[in-house]
């Protein structure tokens, strides 16, 4: 179990994390905000790659800072951006890592052999890395944390830059891995996380604005979605005059959806096809 409590992090008066208190167990926790709302800077916390300003992260009641490296071997971790050798195969990187994580040669060979069949890759796995997609790259940086058998696995944005596909097949790998094990993946693409969180941070500007499964969030703004149909040019003036909201198109003309607490002149309340996409607009503009 992997406790947060009162996590704190500041950068002169700048505050970017905000007394942060959750409880992670099994299962896949969505960690959703916009850029900037302090996804990376909790990720880098959880795995002690920066210092905290206060509180603790605490794995089974023991704070990671007195565990160190043994805390470190419980977690795998994919950060956002990761440097990887171009001319390695995706077995030979694969090889390397397990031997950075200290791994004894069978084990890597093994483990190896195992989450690039886990991933699809096992037949581009003699392939140079240089050649891999984006999305392939980012099974190959899955699979890299997966050595070892991680209790807790961390991704940090793994679906940025796959096209629909890719998402689609690397979202089924995270929700299967979170069967036997902690994951905790931020991101700010909604569809990433809607169908297969078990519970979702919302964080805004440093601070849990919702906690709750993805239908309890849903729930809790049902009433606050409203819509209007109109031209194109009506609609377009009208999300001037409102800031955020969607633009969509139906076969009666394009509609106007906006999330807010008061019901705009004109529009009328909808409690249809709403999503974790309006959940992440309401709080998207501070609300909590």
């Amino acid at each position: 179990m992997l406790e947060l409590k009162n996590l704190t992090k500041k950068y002169g008066e700048h505050t970017v994390l905000d007394n942060i208190n959750f409880v992670f167990d099994k299962g896949v926790y969505g960690l959703l905000g916009a850029n900037g709302a302090g996804k990376s800077t909790l990720m880098n916390l959880i795995t002690d790659n920066i210092k905290r300003t206060g509180g603790e992260v605490l794995y089974n009641g023991t704070d990671i800072l007195s565990l160190g490296a043994k805390f470190r071997k419980k977690v795998g971790y994919t950060p956002q951006l990761q440097g990887m050798y171009e001319d390695f195969t995706a077995r030979a990187f694969l090889h390397y890592i397990g031997s950075l994580k200290g791994m004894k040669h069978k084990e890597i060979k093994a483990q190896t052999e195992e989450f690039l069949d886990v991933v699809g890759l096992k037949k581009a796995a003699h392939k140079r890395l240089g050649s891999f997609s984006g999305g392939m790259r980012q099974r190959v940086l899955i699979a890299a944390a997966m050595l070892d058998r991680p209790e807790i696995l961390i991704l940090d944005e793994p679906t940025a830059g796959l096209d629909p596909e890719e998402r689609i097949r690397l979202r089924n790998y995270i929700a299967d891995m979170g069967r036997e094990r902690t994951v905790i993946l931020a991101t700010h693409v909604v569809s990433d996380i809607e169908s297969i969180a078990h519970s979702v941070i919302m964080l805004c500007k440093g601070k849990p604005a919702a906690v709750g499964t993805p239908s309890q969030l849903i729930s809790g703004i049902r009433e606050k979605v409203y819509e209007i149909c109109g031209t194109y040019d009506e609609i377009n003036t009208l999300k001037k005059d409102y800031g955020k909201g969607q633009i969509y198109q139906t076969e009666k003309g394009y509609v106007l959806r906006i999330v807010t607490d008061e019901k705009p002149c004109g529009f009328q309340n909808t409690s249809g096809n709403i999503t974790l996409e309006d959940v992440y607009l309401y709080y998207a503009e501070g609300r909590s």
